[in-house]
């Protein structure tokens, strides 16, 4: 990769240097592994205004490219959940012990104009805009904000993507947690086919079959991307991994790799029991939505070409 350039000319002088050398510290970016952190330089450039570099590896493990050499679609959302820690804690004074808690996130991409992984990783340009900043009186710290990401290589712009965040300090988590109850976890559940959920290995694999249709429940609760630090509920990383995999069961494996999507949390969705994944196909769109119990948890649309 190379050590150091100018970024792409996209009609802003302001672009300065970006690198791709290295990557930036994992506690920046909530990750336990340094392989699974994508970014590898940020600069702002202005009030909510940042120049972003991430490296895209051939070869990720969980989300691999595609035949045509293209990369997984979650690599756009995974790189906007790094942006959306790394800003905030290295420009916003939010506290490395705060909890970040993702309100909403979505993106959309253009496969005529994505990178292909070929020959070495994939060096990702991102022009990030931060706006509706919440600060509440007397304190030093945002409460929560939006962002979002344009995604360009070579000046080519490909994917967008956006989302909000809301953080809050110990104090207001546990409160936030006081009612969460977890059942203890059932025996052995019959799980679909990894290449019918779109996955290569068993343990990619994050639905199992109930009664009534799918459920969020992970081959490996202990999984080296959607689970690499501990968390006492869902992330939405795995949601959106499981509502994927739904699709490509109820379509038959015909939608597998979405173009676009949109997610909303409404509330925690606890590991245990596990959450039922409802979706209902429209044409190329499928809405999908996860439930415990008489409670939605989270609901949202993928959209495929």
């Amino acid at each position: 990769m190379h050590t150091r350039q100018a970024a792409p000319d996209t009609g802003d002088s302001r672009s300065g240097l970006l690198s791709w050398s290295r990557t930036v510290e994992r506690e920046l970016v909530h990750r336990a592994s340094v392989a699974e952190v994508l970014l590898t330089d940020v600069h702002m450039c202005g009030p909510g205004e940042f120049l972003a570099a991430a490296a895209w590896t051939r070869s990720h493990p969980t989300f691999r490219r595609g035949r045509d050499d293209r990369h997984s679609p979650w690599m756009v959302v995974e790189t906007l959940r790094q942006l959306g820690i790394y800003i905030p804690l290295r420009y916003y004074a939010v506290s490395a012990t705060a909890r970040f808690l993702i309100t909403d996130v979505a993106f959309t991409l253009d496969p005529a104009a994505e990178p292909r992984a070929r020959q070495a990783a994939s060096e990702i340009t991102c022009r990030v805009s931060v706006d509706g900043v919440r600060t509440p009186r007397g304190r030093p710290a945002p409460a929560g904000l939006r962002m979002r990401a344009r995604f360009s290589v070579g000046g080519r712009a490909f994917a967008v993507a956006w989302g909000g965040a809301r953080f809050v300090d110990a104090a207001a988590y546990a409160v936030l947690r006081a009612g969460a109850r977890t059942a203890p976890p059932g025996g052995a559940r019959r799980r679909p086919r990894p290449a019918a959920a779109g996955v290569e290995s068993p343990a990619d694999v994050v639905l199992s079959l109930g009664r009534t249709g799918p459920l969020m429940d992970a081959a490996d609760p202990r999984h080296p991307f959607l689970f690499d630090h501990g968390s006492d509920h869902v992330p939405g990383m795995a949601l959106l991994e499981a509502a994927r995999q739904a699709v490509a069961l109820h379509s038959a494996g015909h939608f597998t790799r979405p173009t676009a999507c949109h997610m909303k949390a409404l509330r925690f969705t606890e590991h245990s029991p596990p959450a039922r994944v409802e979706c209902v196909q429209h044409d190329r769109t499928s809405v999908f939505r996860f439930r415990q119990g008489d409670s939605a948890t989270a609901v949202g649309v993928l959209r495929y070409r």
